[in-house]
């Protein structure tokens, strides 16, 4: 069984994608997903796409170095960002990471001038629903049988208003349909 970091020992920090990073970025993503993007993906995204970001998330290693424990891919399209990939390498999931990352591109979308954020999940992944539902996603549509891998259908979630929203305090709804502040970090 994978050790995992204690929450109070974990400090992040969220940068840009380097080309360096990519061995790292590609464990994440095979460790997270059925369908993992393939290296010319982030070549592409990195060195070709001038409306795309990429950031990561390190922590410092046990021997001083420094470890990308997530990541996370933007496009710019029109005039919505596109969140079009998040995974957290499975030893520091739950301890807020996807949370930092989604957060820092939250903000990184709202300084380009863009209010509207959109993405697609899978159906079953309650756990990351529950994730964008606090930063004030909401379905908006689905997708029919959009993973290829199991045919799962996908969610489409948008927020819009990013340039109105307090991105330090993020908000979830209730079961009733009321936001309430969220308390816990």
């Amino acid at each position: 069984m994978n050790a995992v970091t204690p929450l109070t020992a974990l400090k992040i920090r969220i940068r840009a994608m380097l080309e360096s990073d990519l061995p790292q970025v590609l464990m994440i993503d095979q460790q997270s997903f059925s369908m993992p993007w393939p290296l010319s993906a982030y070549h592409y995204e990195l060195r070709v796409n001038p409306e795309s970001l990429l950031w990561v998330a390190e922590t410092e290693a046990g021997d001083g170095s420094r470890k990308v424990i997530g990541m996370i891919v933007v496009w710019f399209v029109v005039d919505e960002a596109h969140i079009a990939t998040i995974a957290v390498d499975p030893r520091y999931r739950q301890r807020g990471v996807a949370r930092e990352l989604l957060t820092w591109a939250l903000k990184e979308i709202v300084q380009k001038g863009f209010s509207i954020a959109t993405l697609e999940v899978r159906a079953g992944n309650v756990a990351a629903q529950n994730l964008y539902r606090a930063f004030g996603f909401e379905v908006v549509g689905g997708r029919p049988r959009y993973y290829r891998d199991n045919n799962e259908d996908a969610l489409i979630m948008t927020v819009e208003g990013l340039d109105q929203v307090d991105l330090d305090q993020p908000r979830i709804k209730s079961m009733n349909g009321h936001r309430e502040d969220r308390h816990d970090s």
